[in-house]
């Protein structure tokens, strides 16, 4: 195996992405993954309580849920990311601000390395490896970024888009879903006291008319 352009294209996105994160900052990096992490978070845990105030505009079920799910999602976002670029500006600005940069450009070729991986995963995916073009089949990198997006994959659920749209409708089951009543619940322990004390009255007035 010879260096060829896929290994150009590897070491080019990985120097760029390292830049561009060397610029913004390590922390600056992080907390624009953790906005969309927490803007994530807040659509599931909140999409049940906004979804009724939705539905008072859009009656359509799929059309709601959809409009409440998108919304909270990029409302958190927007708000998350304006908080988190504050204080990204607040630490660069400080003495530790090249530390942080130094940390951006680590965390930025790692970035760029998970890109050509994701790249390649989808190429082996819709190109078989013995019709790819030689420029990728005998790149030195390709080995390498084939262990990686196999052990990313290893690690990934065989389904995540069905696993959350079952969550989804199964929670959306459980909230429609109307309470059971105690009345019938003790409608037959009370039916059965009732039926007992008139047996016992019975059997008294039966006594009293043999004496």
């Amino acid at each position: 195996m010879s260096i060829t352009i896929l290994d150009g294209i590897l070491i080019f996105v990985m120097l760029v992405s390292a830049l561009l994160a060397m610029i913004r900052g390590f922390t600056r990096e992080v907390f624009s993954i953790a906005s969309w992490v927490a803007a994530a978070l807040v659509t599931y845990l909140y999409w049940e309580d906004a979804l009724p105030f939705v539905q008072e505009y859009i009656a359509d079920k799929n059309l709601s849920l959809g409009a409440t799910v998108t919304g909270l999602f990029f409302i958190t976002l927007i708000v998350v990311s304006l908080i988190t670029m504050r204080i990204s500006d607040f630490i660069l600005d400080s003495r530790a601000g090249p530390l942080d940069r130094t940390l951006g450009f680590i965390f930025g070729a790692v970035r760029g390395l998970l890109l050509v991986v994701i790249a390649v995963l989808f190429l082996n995916f819709f190109i078989a490896t013995d019709r790819q073009p030689v420029w990728i089949a005998d790149a030195k990198s390709k080995p390498w970024l084939d262990s990686i997006g196999s052990d990313i994959l290893n690690r990934l659920p065989e389904d995540p888009e069905a696993e959350i749209m079952e969550r989804f409708r199964s929670d959306d089951g459980e909230r429609q879903a109307p309470p059971q009543t105690e009345g019938k619940a003790e409608s037959n322990p009370q039916g059965g006291t009732y039926a007992q004390e008139d047996q016992n009255a019975l059997a008294r007035q039966l006594q009293s008319t043999n004496q």
